[in-house]
């Protein structure tokens, strides 16, 4: 935006809101959320929106001292993963289409055209397009936005991802100092980024959080497990098996491969392996092809066979 525009667009905004800029570089969240519905508005953005179906496309299109405007657009299946934004405020409306927003104690919020929502320093949640159509949302942050903090969840509970790694350390020894052990811990590493990028996607559960989903509408439990390990330790009752290698054509709505349950992006697919590792990348990976409600169980049949919950020892029928 050329400097002659933001000023135009500052005046326009800051005047709509019926404020001008604040000492000590903070709006008020309902401030935020005011401003976003009135950039929402003007349509200044449009051109310079672009879909992506390799990650979500954002860019900031305005900045000054006490906040900043961004516009984001999301294809179906997208999401932010929980997070924060650190000591920031925030406000976001939706421009065109439908978001969902998640919060870590399960409560979750459909949010529409013309919908804004807002919130205060230290707010996570996950923010995710959830539909089968393209959406586009502002953001506007008080004071600018400058940090933000990654999160995986398990059960309710929130963990920080983005603390310092051992492997980093490593990333600073010349190439002819690090023994194999320091190349095999980051080649390890690259999987360990893997996974905590794919479980901050998941709300993951526990086995008995697991079990009383069952109980609900429109949700089925998948062992991934190969048929041997199937074997050596048994399985779930009711369990559907479908091997990982054939997942995503099993469920996608749109493949002519699809199981007859896989007719909805909503499904609720509870994905467990014998330990809770390959789950969650094997649960990720249905996020992007839009099954937005896919999970995994922590600590996967082992975790729920300690727990004492039901099993059984035939391998079963697979059905993948």
């Amino acid at each position: 935006m050329a400097v002659g525009t933001e000023r135009a667009h500052e005046a326009e905004i800051l005047g709509q809101a019926g404020t001008g800029p604040v000492a000590g570089n903070c709006r008020t969240p309902d401030e935020l959320a005011m401003i976003v519905e009135r950039t929402a508005a003007l349509d200044d953005w449009i051109g310079r929106v672009r879909l992506c179906g390799h990650g979500r496309w954002y860019e900031r299109i305005y900045d000054c001292a006490d906040y900043d405007l961004w516009v984001i657009s999301w294809m179906p299946g997208q999401s932010t993963g929980f997070h924060d934004h650190g000591s920031s405020s925030g406000a976001f409306v939706v421009a065109t289409g439908v978001l969902e927003e998640l919060r870590p104690d399960g409560r979750s919020y459909g949010v529409t055209k013309g919908e804004a929502r807002s919130f205060g320093p230290d707010y996570a949640h996950d923010v995710r397009n959830a539909s089968e159509a393209p959406a586009i949302s502002i953001h506007a942050y008080s004071p600018p936005l400058t940090e933000m903090n990654e999160y995986e969840i398990e059960g309710a509970e929130l963990i920080l991802r983005n603390e310092p790694r051992r492997q980093d350390r490593t990333l600073h020894l010349s190439s002819r100092a690090r023994t194999e052990d320091a190349e095999r811990e980051t080649r390890e590493s690259r999987v360990d980024r893997r996974l905590a990028a794919a479980r901050a996607r998941l709300r993951r559960l526990a086995p008995v959080q697991a079990r009383e989903a069952l109980a609900g509408p429109d949700t089925v439990l998948v062992d991934i497990r190969p048929e041997g390990q199937r074997a050596t330790e048994g399985t779930i009752p009711g369990a559907l098996i479908v091997e990982r290698n054939v997942l995503e054509w099993r469920f996608d709505p749109g493949s002519p491969a699809r199981l007859p349950t896989a007719i909805r992006s909503d499904l609720q697919v509870i994905v467990f392996c014998s330990e809770g590792y390959a789950s969650s990348l094997a649960a990720a990976d249905l996020h992007e092809i839009g099954l937005w409600r896919a999970t995994d169980i922590i600590g996967g049949f082992q975790a729920w066979k300690a727990m004492g919950l039901p099993t059984e020892t035939r391998a079963g029928v697979n059905e993948g």
